[in-house]
């Protein structure tokens, strides 16, 4: 099983991100500690969908970000990147404004691949979506 890397820190994370689409969704790392990550955006007009509610497409940003930066940061020995291979959603509500919060679990780190678990948390504390990816270790 791998472990957390000391060497990310949840300031690495966000001057790594600057330019991409995490840092255009505005996420911003919670908490990162051994086999999770939490991380968050605030709803903002930008990211809904034109029926008014929260796009499916930023809830799996929001998520795939907490799961893609919790892989990197317990990569194994000598691994240098990752790659997503598989990811799966169920969405269960919405938001349209607040913080919107994504709590990510290792369920399997491998030496050649990690399952994170998400579970996505509107501003009510009620689940809106749980996901799933697989990430493929690059050496």
């Amino acid at each position: 099983m791998s472990t957390l890397r000391p060497e990310y820190s949840i300031e690495r994370l966000a001057e790594r991100q600057k330019g991409t689409l995490p840092d255009l969704l505005g996420f911003r790392v919670v908490s990162l500690e051994q086999g999770s990550l939490v991380g968050e955006f605030t709803v903002r007009s930008d990211l809904l969908a034109p029926n008014g509610f929260l796009h499916a497409a930023s809830v799996i940003g929001l998520a795939d970000t907490a799961c893609g930066y919790a892989c990197l940061a317990h990569l194994p020995d000598r691994a240098v990147n990752f790659t997503t291979i598989e990811l799966k959603s169920n969405f269960l509500g919405t938001a349209t404004e607040g913080v919107v919060r994504a709590e990510a679990t290792g369920v399997h780190l491998g030496r050649s691949t990690q399952i994170w678990d998400a579970k996505v948390v509107g501003p009510s504390g009620k689940v809106i979506a749980l996901f799933r990816c697989t990430q493929m270790v690059l050496y």
